[in-house]
């Protein structure tokens, strides 16, 4: 009992350690262990109306220098909609945050004996607790709001990976150096190597992998300007009070607009849209207090 409660007490509960053994040539051996074993998955919606935790902690990758686009768009999302619910928490770098993370995706949050996992889940969290930015939403708005998110993700956010891992000269100059910085010779080229494995099986399943950067190009602007036709002329997508789809949007095209590739052909597709580019800059100034400079 004593030893519960002393690991409650340990700002971070939740440590990963990682264990390499090699047994033979190209064998290697991980072990992951959670040592709060009280830590649980949240309950369903309106299942727990306890409070905001004073100590909630959103965990994602090292920011300067290992951090990848993908992640660093969906853990800038969360950022923003936690601000807009003007909920308290601190980012906790991790090298091995993915592996941390309940479904292996970053950004993950420590809330209490909770951990969640990526925006829609942080989101039904957050809604549990009696927050919502949609609860002037209809039904329709709601269903158009999550039709929009899926288009984000499933476009935009692919376009991301395809960019960071199959694109060769960003893989090379920019991708395999962040990705393998945390870890010693020759794991960065074993990390490296599973991730893009990783990377390259789900875009196949997308029909993506065969694309042309010609091809991905198209339908990110296909996306953005569907977006700009939603937007029309508002604040946000909807009127005057933003949503976890202006969240996600913010996070992504923020860090499209401010992260040096090699190429920036992204980027210059977001310019074509100054629309996109106000709401970048609105939620920008309004949530993280700073000027943006495009």
């Amino acid at each position: 009992m004593a030893s519960n409660e002393t690991k409650s007490s340990i700002d971070v509960e939740i440590e990963t350690k990682t264990i390499f053994g090699y047994k033979g040539l190209g064998e290697m051996v991980l072990d992951f262990s959670f040592v709060d074993e009280e830590t649980k998955t949240p309950p369903p919606v309106g299942i727990t109306q306890e409070p905001w935790p004073k100590d909630v902690k959103v965990f994602q990758p090292y920011e300067v220098e290992q951090i990848l686009l993908p992640d660093n768009a969906n853990c800038l999302s969360v950022q923003a909609f936690l601000k807009m619910c003007h909920l308290d928490f601190q980012v906790e770098p991790r090298a091995n945050a993915e592996a941390m993370s309940p479904t292996l995706k970053v950004p993950f949050i420590k809330a209490g004996r909770f951990v969640i996992s990526e925006l829609e889940g942080i989101v039904q969290f957050v809604n549990g607790k009696g927050i919502s930015l949609t609860d002037k939403l209809d039904n329709e708005q709601k269903a158009d709001m999550r039709a929009y998110m899926s288009l984000i993700h499933n476009v935009i956010e692919v376009a991301e990976l395809y960019i960071c891992w199959i694109d060769q000269e960003t893989y090379n100059e920019v991708t395999s150096v962040r990705n393998g910085s945390v870890y010693p010779w020759p794991l960065n080229y074993v990390q490296n190597f599973i991730k893009k494995h990783q990377v390259i099986k789900k875009l196949k399943a997308l029909d993506w992998y065969n694309k042309t950067l010609e091809e991905v190009l198209q339908e990110v602007e296909n996306c953005c300007e569907a977006l700009n036709a939603r937007l029309d002329g508002k604040n946000y997508f909807f009127e005057d009070n933003p949503t976890e789809l202006d969240a996600l949007v913010f996070g992504h095209l923020f860090t499209i607009l401010t992260t040096p590739l090699p190429k920036s052909d992204l980027a210059n597709i977001v310019r074509n849209y100054p629309q996109l580019i106000n709401l970048v800059q609105r939620i920008e100034k309004e949530y993280f207090k700073k000027e943006t400079k495009h």
